[in-house]
């Protein structure tokens, strides 16, 4: 009998409230910044974007079942902030980056499920370590995003980046939400 794992979807859910999904034509207004509080305590930082993903799995107990497994980039309003005294349109550019970031890392975990979980034992096998990883390197480039382009002022970094990140979202465009 099938079953379903929603579990950090719904967590997800219950704990960050208001979420934007990624998609290529929308981009982050500072009205999608509503926490008050700064999160970061940090007087070099203007803005905050929390972004990751969630997933959803539908797997069975029969171990040669095929597994669905469904990954979307996400956006969390309620755990965004910004200081108004301080933001501008290069700003918003450098926390898009970031939920952009967001979305890559989904593309290539999407990626690694397409190869390596076909089925329910491949995903109890697999799933975990997969993740990790996906995770680890998300969690990585993020921060050397932030401390390479100096939270977006050096501006030559910050290009090099956005190249960069446009550059592999166009590479791993196959595995795009349908």
């Amino acid at each position: 009998m099938k079953w379903i794992s929603l579990c950090f979807f719904l967590f997800a859910n219950a704990l960050f409230g208001q979420k934007i999904i990624w998609q290529e034509d929308r981009k982050l207004v500072w009205d999608n910044f509503k926490s008050p509080v700064n999160r970061k305590n940090r007087a070099d930082v203007a803005a905050y974007t929390h972004c990751g993903w969630e997933y959803s799995v539908v797997k069975s107990t029969n171990s040669k079942s095929p597994v669905k497994i469904e990954v979307t980039a996400i956006f969390n309003e309620d755990r965004s902030w910004k200081d108004v005294k301080r933001i501008n349109d290069y700003i918003l550019l450098h926390e898009q980056k970031h939920f952009d970031i967001a979305e890559l890392f989904v593309r290539k975990f999407r990626k690694e499920i397409q190869e390596k979980i076909k089925t329910s034992g491949d995903y109890d096998k697999n799933f975990n370590a997969v993740y990790s990883k996906i995770s680890n390197d998300y969690k990585n480039f993020q921060m050397s995003y932030d401390r390479i382009t100096q939270h977006g002022m050096n501006k030559e970094k910050q290009a090099e980046y956005n190249a960069i990140i446009a550059e592999e979202l166009d590479h791993l465009k196959s595995y795009k939400a349908s």
